[in-house]
């Protein structure tokens, strides 16, 4: 198996945009208040093969009660190669050592990726919770 770099740092902005573009998110990003968000991260982890970005994931939230997973991202080149499972392992060994007891952690799974999560022992509690977001829009702000 290849040998890669992992590391406890949030990708740069530059890093960070290569990776959103490289699995289709650029339409759902706001990049320029994307380095504030990476800055205000929990924790962080990147992987790279030599100098190049290859998957990152993050930890925000309130550092307290919440936690939320965001940002798992592995470069469709490089995906089911095991690194989507090293770091969301280096995730959840962060979140052992330093998440309170009862702390909540969540995330939002990309379609069809529910079962790789489900090995990490997230589950959809539906019915008896519901997963629900909403997003910010300029042309559609929430109800005031």
């Amino acid at each position: 198996m290849k040998k890669y770099t992992y590391e406890k740092n949030c990708p740069t902005l530059e890093e960070y945009k290569f990776l959103c573009e490289s699995v289709g998110w650029t339409e759902h990003m706001n990049f320029e208040v994307a380095e504030t968000s990476l800055k205000n991260s929990i924790f962080g982890v990147t992987v790279k093969d030599q100098d190049r970005m290859i998957g990152m994931g993050r930890i925000v939230g309130d550092g307290a009660i919440y936690f939320y997973i965001q940002d798992l991202v592995v470069h469709p080149d490089y995906q089911k190669s095991g690194i989507g499972k090293e770091l969301m392992n280096m995730l959840t060994e962060y979140l052992n050592q330093n998440a309170p007891d009862k702390a909540f952690v969540g995330l939002f799974a990309s379609q069809g990726k529910g079962p790789f999560y489900e090995k990490y022992d997230f589950k959809d509690y539906s019915p008896n919770m519901t997963g629900m977001f909403t997003v910010i829009s300029k042309n559609n702000r929430m109800h005031e």
